[in-house]
């Protein structure tokens, strides 16, 4: 009974940390600081057990586009693979822009404004 309820539990534990990475993911979109007059334009999303789409933008020229899928489901090497992109205009009036990888070799960004690490 044990070996059957084994890769179930394992499924919905898999499907568990994806849900709670995507929701992570969302709150940490929302939780910079607000302008308290900017309102919500767009807002869509779709979650799936094994994979997520969402993309917002704001009055105040905030932007964002991400989209996640579980990868080697069931395996050793599972991982969740983010790919997104978001933009904001900061104090200078400037529009920056930052596009990003996050999986299982970690976050990895880039943008214009950001320094590039040197070639190894």
């Amino acid at each position: 009974f044990a070996s059957l309820i084994e890769p179930i539990a394992k499924s919905s534990k898999i499907k568990m940390k994806f849900v709670i990475v995507f929701v992570a993911l969302f709150a940490v979109a929302f939780a910079a600081p607000a302008d308290s007059d900017a309102e919500t334009l767009r807002f869509d999303s779709d979650v799936q057990p094994n994979a997520f789409k969402y993309n917002y933008e704001t009055s105040n020229g905030i932007k964002e586009d991400a989209q996640g899928e579980l990868h080697n489901e069931g395996s050793e090497n599972e991982a969740i693979a983010v790919r997104g992109s978001y933009s904001f205009v900061a104090d200078d009036g400037q529009t920056y822009v930052v596009n990003y990888v996050a999986d299982e070799n970690g976050f990895q960004p880039q943008g214009a404004h950001l320094p590039v690490a040197p070639a190894v």
